[in-house]
């Protein structure tokens, strides 16, 4: 393993350690100042030391990273400049995700694991909503009622309106306006795409971390061009990843290498409008997670798009130029100057405005931890293509991906929204003449679903009772309680 990843070079290299990789990281500026190519340089010089990435291509140019660069003028010119020796043109593994399942493989999870905090953010619920939310995932435990899909959250929600006075004892009042606004933002969020991440099967995140042959970590791109334009899907499909990795990895203190490492794109949208208690969250999980050798690295325009909280854990930081036009933008150059230890021969907030492309200040951490100074650095060019790959030859090596199948074909089994129709259908059947409702045979109370064997019907049935006895002891990982996910 290589003992550092060279980032940049001044008059001597900048490098990241590997074992301090774990500890956070910030990529800030303007827009057009390089952002986008140092992420693809820090990403594919994980891969290359055997660790692998997730990131999500929010512009749509990040899928050449699978291609060895060359024939770029200005990359050669850089390489010249910075004299770069040993530098090579060499590609890296690359799986593709999509949401929407057009231009990678589909990502899903279930309602259950997203659970009612998250949900609640990405309906945009305020507080007696969320409260609605809450009792229909105690109502679903409580009988063991898989939540997969949005038919089933959708049936759970007319269960829930049309038996409001019977529940209001156990669970509390259910308000009809309160369960219409839900159902409304349900149907826009339809519209746009939502309910392809719901459902079967639902991701594994050992499929995220994954090397190849020649021991190269796998760079998981997201395509994120299309649902970037729904923020609050695109932040919490991501907070929500985040969260199960730090809900499944086991701890590992401080490994040589991180064990994956997370980039947030647009981080600005993980933190607008959130609410306090989501903000101490996440704030949570980001200073723990380090200790599952997950790093995480937030890219956006400005350190001030981060809560201090948050951005006084991240240790390895390229700040590219900003601009200062207006007041608050000189306060968002003043504070990125601020974040930064002082360098004694460095105007570090002159600096930051004076940058060029392709250009930056860079600080990391050294061997014990401590941030080094502040240097004003040009960043080192990747060695991956950069620029998109053309969608045929994107759909190629999609179907030549060992996943390839996993997830294409979607799973519909019986959870939520079949047990409540089954007791509608018994509700408006009348029973047979002369046999009370409960004696008749089981078949016909609740007949087996098509295609199951009398095998299958009679473990469905036992696994139904036994969820509902055992409903209210589901057990909840750590972020159960964190983020309210139901595992």
């Amino acid at each position: 393993m290589k003992d550092s990843l060279l980032l940049a070079k001044s008059d001597h290299e900048i490098s990241i350690l590997p074992r301090m990789a774990n500890r956070h990281g910030l990529v800030a500026g303007a827009t057009g100042t390089g952002k986008t190519v140092t992420l693809q340089r820090l990403a594919e010089s994980f891969s290359r030391i055997g660790v692998p990435v997730f990131l999500a291509d929010v512009k749509g140019d990040l899928s050449g990273i699978c291609r060895g660069g060359g024939g770029n003028p200005k990359v050669a010119e850089r390489v010249a400049a910075l004299g770069l020796e040993g530098f090579s043109y060499e590609s890296v593994p690359v799986t593709f995700w999509d949401i929407l399942g057009e231009q990678g493989h589909p990502v899903r999870t279930t309602i259950s694991d997203m659970g009612p905090l998250l949900l609640a953010r990405l309906l945009n619920l305020n507080e007696t909503q969320e409260g609605v939310l809450s009792i229909l995932f105690r109502v679903a435990d409580d009988n063991g009622w898989l939540l997969l899909d949005l038919k089933d959250f959708k049936a759970l929600l007319q269960y829930l309106s049309e038996q409001a006075g019977d529940l209001r004892a156990q669970y509390g009042t259910v308000s009809p306006a309160s369960v219409g606004t839900i159902q409304r933002r349900l149907l826009m969020l339809e519209d746009q795409g939502v309910a392809r991440l719901f459902g079967e099967p639902a991701l594994v995140l050992a499929d995220l971390m994954q090397t190849d042959e020649q021991g190269q970590g796998m760079v998981n791109i997201l395509a994120a061009d299309k649902i970037i334009h729904t923020p609050a899907l695109y932040s919490t499909f991501l907070l929500w990843l985040l969260s199960e990795l730090f809900e499944q990895l086991p701890e590992v203190g401080d490994p040589d290498k991180p064990r994956l490492v997370f980039f947030f794109d647009e981080a600005h949208l993980l933190f607008d409008e959130a609410p306090k208690v989501l903000l101490d969250k996440i704030e949570q999980v980001v200073r723990l997670i380090r200790s599952k050798g997950v790093g995480v690295y937030f890219v956006t325009q400005s350190p001030l798009d981060i809560p201090d909280s948050v951005l006084g854990q991240l240790g390895n930081r390229v700040q590219h130029a900003l601009r200062a036009f207006t007041p608050r933008d000189q306060k968002a150059v003043r504070s990125a100057a601020q974040t930064f230890r002082a360098n004694p021969v460095l105007d570090t907030e002159r600096a930051i405005t004076e940058l060029g492309v392709g250009e930056a200040l860079v600080s990391v951490l050294d061997a014990e931890g401590k941030p080094t100074v502040v240097e004003r650095a040009l960043i080192v060019p990747p060695g991956t293509q950069i620029g998109p790959l053309a969608p045929a030859e994107r759909a190629t090596l999609i179907r030549g991906s060992v996943l390839y199948g996993t997830y294409e074909r979607e799973v519909d089994r019986e959870s939520a929204y079949e047990i409540l129709q089954q007791r509608a259908e018994q509700t408006l059947a009348p029973p047979a003449r002369g046999v009370p409702a409960g004696d008749r045979p089981a078949a016909e109370r609740a007949p087996a679903r098509r295609g199951q064997s009398p095998l299958e019907a009679f473990a469905t049935s036992a696994l139904r009772s036994l969820g509902t006895q055992v409903g209210r002891q589901i057990v909840r990982g750590v972020l159960g309680s964190i983020f309210g996910g139901r595992r």
